[in-house]
């Protein structure tokens, strides 16, 4: 299988994570796209043994947070709200919740939404996380930590999500 071949079997992974990231299929799609164009042209930067997926996953990563701060400078606001794309049809109190979970997820940080998403949604390990933003595995544990609480505590409701403790 040459690298074309194995790049290709992580599309429908990528599809789905810029999905989750852009909040829109255009978008999605035009990163997907950016995504692969450049794996293709810096394939001989790809070290032969390593992870494809990380690789790929860390190029669109690159170019997504290129893009968000490329468009915040043009239109100074936040990127359009996202709906996650299903295989299986959800009753309607499943739309219901994912609507509610989608929103929730909007309202988190680029950075806790990335590693919710990666970890949750990819299942990505710790370390392909941390290699794929360029963050140390503490980082991600601890985004991934907060962005866990402050999504449960928007899902059940609560108005406030939780604070940090000062210690002195």
């Amino acid at each position: 299988m040459g690298n074309d071949e194995h790049i290709a079997t992580h599309i429908p992974q990528l599809r789905r994570y810029a999905r989750a990231l852009t909040g829109d299929y255009s978008a999605a799609e035009d990163l997907v796209q950016d995504t692969l164009e450049r794996a293709w042209k810096r394939i001989g930067l790809w070290r032969l043994g390593s992870d494809l997926r990380a690789w790929l996953f860390t190029i669109m990563h690159n170019l997504h947070v290129n893009q968000l701060k490329a468009d915040s400078r043009k239109q100074g606001q936040p990127p359009e709200q996202a709906t996650l794309d299903l295989s299986v049809r959800p009753t309607q109190e499943d739309r219901l919740e994912l609507r509610d979970l989608n929103k929730a997820l909007r309202r988190l940080s680029n950075e806790q939404r990335e590693v919710l998403l990666l970890v949750g949604l990819e299942q990505m390990s710790y370390e392909e996380v941390a290699k794929v933003l360029g963050i140390p595995i503490g980082t991600v544990m601890s985004r991934l930590s907060r962005g866990r609480d402050q999504l449960r505590a928007m899902m059940e409701g609560s108005s406030a999500a939780p604070q940090l403790k000062v210690i002195k």
